[in-house]
């Protein structure tokens, strides 16, 4: 396994939509372990293939295990998921406003809209389907790293970015 470079927004593959994963090979393989052994060295709860300057449709996302996860996640605290070719299939009406950063664009913070609950169907790593329900903070995750995989950055459609700290009373999670 290796850490792989996360690329910065100058970098045309983050702005670029990737491409669907096609084959579940030994290659394959070894890009999701260097991707969940770059989002565990970052540290990041999120990251997105072209990120690490490969163009697939394919996402990690790893649930911190904190005291304070554990209780908001009870056994999916800690979790880590690897979905292919991710689609929303659902979304609330209800959106929330929340605090976001990414990997790629570090320093930054930026307040964004998110739907509050969604429904993903995808692949997992080995080629099966999945389906995963998802809210509050678990959907806004997953929905900004869909967005990286249609070449589009939260900063994008943030209503607010700043650089430095995120603001007094505000969760942030970096994906």
């Amino acid at each position: 396994m290796a850490i792989l470079p996360i690329i910065q927004p100058d970098n045309p593959i983050l702005r670029k939509k990737a491409h669907k994963v096609q084959t579940f090979d030994d290659k394959f393989q070894t890009l999701v372990d260097d991707m969940i052994e770059t989002l565990i060295d970052a540290p990041g709860v999120g990251l997105a293939a072209p990120q690490v300057a490969v163009s697939q449709r394919l996402i990690i996302v790893r649930l911190p295990d904190d005291e304070e996860s554990q209780q908001e996640f009870g056994e999916e605290a800690g979790k880590l998921y690897v979905v292919a070719n991710p689609e929303i299939v659902k979304a609330s009406k209800d959106m929330v406003e929340g605090v976001e950063a990414c990997l790629s664009i570090p320093g930054y913070f930026g307040k964004v809209d998110r739907h509050e609950k969604i429904t993903i169907k995808g692949l997992d790593r080995e080629g099966k389907p999945i389906r995963i329900k998802a809210q509050d903070w678990q959907a806004r995750v997953f929905q900004h790293e869909i967005d990286h995989l249609d070449g589009r950055l939260y900063i994008d459609i943030a209503s607010e970015v700043w650089r430095g700290e995120p603001q007094e009373d505000e969760e942030t999670e970096v994906s």
